[in-house]
């Protein structure tokens, strides 16, 4: 029984404390970017990148573990009210979304891949080199200070 709670326990610790990187497709030059303009691109805020291609944003489901510390620390919102928010957002867009969401990390990068402009959130360790990975606030993630860090 004591051997059961202590691996439910980790189960449920692991899955709270994703480290989310933000992504780029390799053509969408973004090496790095201010806390201030993720919030922004992530809420569907920013139509287009300086070199002209529209921004768009390619994430998890909210609600989901791996949305929880974007839910908190990009949005301050409650799952619900980021869905309000995807569709508001998406609404207003003509060329393409806003914002796109994924049913796993690996449709995530795949979809950032294809997708000129796009930039992604997802688990730090689902990286792959079809992608780069976007400074925020002049910090890579794991590195003391990154604003995704999980706790």
């Amino acid at each position: 029984m004591l051997a059961t709670i202590c691996v439910l326990g980790a189960l449920i610790s692991t899955s709270a404390a994703k480290d989310v990187a933000l992504i780029s497709n390799k053509n969408t030059s973004v090496p790095s970017m201010g806390l201030s303009d993720v919030v922004k691109v992530c809420k569907g805020q920013m139509g287009h990148w300086p070199d002209g291609k529209p921004v768009t944003i390619i994430m998890r489901q909210p609600g989901s573990a791996e949305m929880r510390v974007v839910e908190e620390k990009i949005y301050a919102l409650s799952s619900q009210e980021v869905r309000e928010l995807i569709t508001s957002a998406n609404h207003s867009r003509s060329d393409r979304p806003a914002i796109i969401l994924g049913g796993s990390d690996e449709e995530v990068i795949r979809k950032v891949e294809s997708m000129p402009g796009a930039v992604g959130l997802v688990d730090v360790y689902s990286i792959t080199g079809a992608v780069s990975v976007v400074k925020i606030g002049g910090k890579l993630p794991l590195e003391s200070g990154y604003p995704l860090h999980g706790n």
